[in-house]
């Protein structure tokens, strides 16, 4: 499932690409078709990304508030981005037949995109956009987001801090890579209770995550690993080498076997030197 840095990028790709824009909405699948229809001639005004959700605002008029369109990727969603601008190596670039089930297919003048397999496509109105808000938890890309909310959930929690994380109405857009990198570069077990963490252990955790979700969001790809340590720079990295525990054998500091068991239905990984 893509975690909340990959949202952030789209919401930010799309907006660049369509906003600003009246669209042309189809549901070629079919199983968005009245959502489509509602959509299609609008102009799109503002995307939003909230965790691992995004809202896409649609133009309305003084009495009638425009839609706004919900997507959750989910396991299995993934996004199209088809450039329609013309270029000097293609003068009238045009628009590929839909390719497998495509949910909605949005078209404007200089791009379009195609949206397959998500798990929500919907559309909200204001007070189920609130109501989506009020659950999730601060989300570390926001500015707007409050730390001191979720500290106030790990801080009272008898539930370790590794689950904790995954909770999205605690901290919304962790997944679990990011899950298990930050205990690891925090010498924290994943087990550990978040009651028993300390103020100045979670506004590390919290500082990490905005830091390298960031970093995710600029390079589009989740990097832990320090430029120095592999030198590299963060854009030339493979794979292999842009995290450090993640589905590795052994603790890049101390060498000791990495363990792997599950937390809220997710392989987490930890070494139990470092995070003894």
């Amino acid at each position: 499932m893509p975690e909340g840095h990959t949202i952030h990028r789209v919401a930010r790709d799309h907006t660049k690409a369509l906003v600003g824009d009246k669209l042309k909405a189809s549901s070629p699948q079919g199983r968005f078709e009245d959502g489509a229809k509602r959509l299609h001639g609008r102009s799109l005004e503002r995307i939003d990304a909230v965790g691992k959700h995004l809202l896409y605002e649609w133009s309305g008029t003084k009495r009638t508030p425009g839609p706004i369109l919900h997507v959750h990727l989910g396991l299995y969603g993934k996004f199209r981005l088809h450039k329609l601008a013309a270029t000097k190596t293609d003068p009238k670039p045009e628009l590929p037949e839909p390719r497998g089930a495509v949910r909605l297919r949005l078209v404007g003048p200089r791009a379009a995109f195609d949206l397959n397999g998500p798990t929500r496509c919907e559309l909200f109105d204001a007070e189920q956009r609130a109501a989506l808000l009020d659950r999730l938890g601060p989300d570390p890309l926001r500015k707007d987001a409050d730390p001191d909310r979720a500290w106030d959930r790990i801080g009272r929690s008898r539930s370790g801090i590794g689950g904790l994380l995954m909770n999205q109405e605690v901290i919304a857009g962790v997944g679990n890579i990011y899950r298990c990198e930050v205990l690891h570069l925090a010498g924290i077990h994943p087990d550990r209770p978040g009651k028993d963490l300390d103020r100045r252990e979670f506004d590390w955790i919290w500082e990490k995550l905005v830091e390298l979700m960031q970093i995710g969001v600029k390079h589009n790809r989740i990097i832990i690993a320090d430029p120095d340590d592999v030198g590299k720079p963060r854009g030339r990295m493979t794979r292999d080498e842009r995290l450090r525990i993640y589905k590795k054998e052994s603790c890049p500091g101390c060498g000791t076997a990495i363990a792997e068991w599950e937390i809220a239905g997710r392989k987490v990984f930890a070494c139990p030197t470092c995070q003894a």
